[in-house]
């Protein structure tokens, strides 16, 4: 939800500039602050040494207080590279408009979350919140399309 979120902000200027509320230097501070914000995302994946497409999965494990005090740093960075292999593994063509492939693919991440005793009051979240980004993942990596670019859609907490 990351990229939602910089979009989001960028609308939420342009309106606000072209409604007259924001001056010329106004407009350009806010687009300068977004830039800075978004080169800070992109780094953020070396920070936590993990791959640009794991941070997204990573985001989404992490959203859950337990799973972040019962597990720790280290376990939620190593279920984030398991999901994303076991993503890239199953993918197929439109594998999110199959029930059956999408049922699979669910059981696949409760199976992967369990592994590591992920806290079961937040697993059904979490689990909604990989699969969106393996819809993501899986438009960028398996079928590009021209109007898709995967980008991380889920705000990263400190």
């Amino acid at each position: 939800m990351q990229g939602r979120k910089f979009s989001e902000m960028l609308d939420e200027a342009v309106n606000r500039y072209t409604n007259r509320s924001l001056s010329t230097a106004e407009i350009i501070a806010e687009l300068v602050k977004l830039a800075k914000e978004m080169r800070d995302a992109q780094q953020r994946h070396e920070e936590l040494g993990l791959r640009d497409d794991e941070v997204a999965f990573y985001d989404a494990v992490f959203q859950n207080d337990s799973a972040v005090l019962e597990l720790g740093d280290e376990t939620l960075k190593a279920i984030a590279r398991d999901l994303v292999k076991s993503i890239r593994e199953s993918a197929t063509i439109d594998w999110n408009v199959k029930d059956s492939v999408l049922a699979a693919m669910r059981s696949k991440v409760r199976r992967i979350l369990a592994r590591y005793d992920y806290p079961p009051d937040a697993e059904a979240k979490a689990i909604e919140l990989v699969l969106e980004q393996a819809e993501l993942f899986a438009g960028e990596a398996g079928q590009p399309r021209a109007d898709h670019h995967w980008r991380p859609n889920i705000p990263y907490r400190h």
